[in-house]
């Protein structure tokens, strides 16, 4: 079959580009979304492309503060058409507002790139390194808001801002360096006094500030009231230490941020992070699990896989395993208590939230739509008492539990949500909570993940 020939198919198969238009003239937010939530841009013409982006882009300011979440879907669409500096901005603005900052800012760096004389894009994106604590970040990027903007002014006061912060940040670390020296015995400018790290982390410090040792197994620890970050030395020099566990405790500051605003509570018990690496993480917990899992949350404590470097993957998989820390709090009775279907999805939902995304990756979307369409996907009451892990395909079981958590929020919020966990941690129950709370059952969620998945 011919090129053309495809292309025409593919059209014929599509909604018309007029059809955006009309949907948009009558408000019909959600349908016009639905109807082109699988359109593929690359099947219109180029020229058409615009008349489909404009309809979408201006769903998503129109609901951007009643409906963010059906804003930063219409805005996802309008920028698959057309990156059109609107689109970005209204993109950015509705994955804020609904906690998704990885996807605001990978929309405001696209922007920035696209339209660099547009100074919005510039300042929210500085705004955003401001908030994460990156000031050098911020002050680079905030330099390249332009002059003669509207937003120079505002600009230039974050810009004082992230100065000062680069400043303070600097001397906090010649403090914490200092300190640290000091605790493994070696005497700073001046100072002749030894100082002993603390014997095996027994001591629990009451607040923020960190603070280092030694354990009695042989793996450096350090901690404040949240952590007590572990792992081996392997052979890192103290400047390599001091690296190293400035990025973990970014890392896990970053998890508590944004488990607390994205679940609407933290941990509050301080919580044991032991990091190994792939072949300490096989020697201590076997080759079974060093060989399927990135972390697991397991004594009260998150253990770590391949941890020696921390990438994105890896500090999601720290949020993940977070959650069920939180979770085994937030439960009256533990996250034992709780469906295993349901601590898993909980925390792969969070997780997709944290990388950006409101659903499952592409990929395992088109795989779950698919298996939804055939009556395949795995049901919650199978997932009841056994974990998505040992399911025959545990992609699909863990996207599964996160689609049906992600059900949840959308019918009840985050508050909802939370009192749920709380209430079903005591019930007999959980199906009986769910009934309660939800009106639904595990059949009912299915049928909902279905349709969720299909578009309906």
């Amino acid at each position: 079959m011919n090129t053309p020939l495809i292309a025409l198919l593919l059209l014929a198969a599509a909604p018309p580009a007029q059809k955006a238009k009309e949907l948009a003239a009558h408000k019909e937010w959600e349908e016009l979304y639905l109807a082109f939530a699988a359109a593929d841009p690359a099947s219109y013409p180029e020229p058409q492309r615009p008349s489909v982006a404009a309809p979408l882009l201006k769903g998503c300011e129109a609901l951007l503060s009643e409906d963010a979440v059906m804003a930063y879907s219409l805005g996802e669409r309008a920028v698959a058409f057309q990156e059109t500096a609107g689109g970005l901005r209204c993109l950015a603005r509705s994955a804020l507002k609904t906690d998704q900052r990885a996807a605001a800012e990978e929309a405001l760096k696209k922007g920035l790139a696209t339209f660099p004389k547009d100074g919005a894009f510039a300042l929210e994106l500085g705004r955003l390194q401001l908030q994460d604590k990156d000031s050098e970040g911020a002050l680079a990027t905030l330099q390249q808001v332009p002059a003669k903007s509207k937003e120079a002014a505002e600009a230039r006061k974050l810009m004082q801002q992230a100065r000062s912060q680069v400043s303070e940040e600097g001397a906090a670390r010649r403090e914490a360096e200092r300190l640290e020296q000091r605790m493994n015995g070696d005497p700073g400018p001046g100072d002749t006094r030894q100082a002993k790290a603390t014997a095996g982390g027994d001591i629990r410090p009451a607040g923020l500030s960190y603070e280092s040792g030694m354990g009695k197994d042989g793996m450096r620890v350090r901690q404040n009231r949240r952590f007590a970050i572990r792992y081996f030395n392997s052979d890192r020099d103290f400047g390599q230490r001091a690296e190293y566990e400035g990025k973990v405790v970014s890392a896990l500051d970053e998890a508590y941020d944004f488990t607390q605003r994205t679940l609407g509570r933290a941990r509050e018990r301080q919580l044991d992070v032991v990091l190994y690496t792939r072949d300490e993480f096989r020697t201590h917990l076997g080759p079974t699990y060093a060989a399927r899992v990135a972390g697991l949350y397991h004594d009260d404590a998150i253990r770590m896989n391949d941890a020696a470097e921390l990438t994105q993957g890896t500090k999601a998989t720290l949020v993940h395993e977070y959650v069920h820390a939180a979770v085994d709090e937030i439960s009256p009775r533990g996250g034992g208590a709780l469906p295993r279907w349901f601590n898993e999805g909980l925390a792969e939902y969070i997780e997709w939230r944290y990388l950006g995304l409101d659903g499952p990756p592409r990929g395992l979307r088109d795989v779950m739509r698919g298996q939804a369409k055939q009556g395949q996907l795995p049901k919650l009451s199978d997932m009841d008492s056994q974990a998505p892990i040992s399911m025959s395909q545990p992609e699909i079981a863990y996207g599964t539990s996160a689609m049906a958590v992600r059900e949840l929020v959308r019918l009840g919020g985050q508050e909802k949500l939370l009192d749920f966990i709380q209430k079903a941690g005591r019930a007999d129950s959980f199906q009986e909570a769910l009934k309660a709370t939800y009106e639904k059952d595990f059949a009912g969620l299915d049928q909902a993940v279905r349709a969720a998945l299909s578009g309906r």
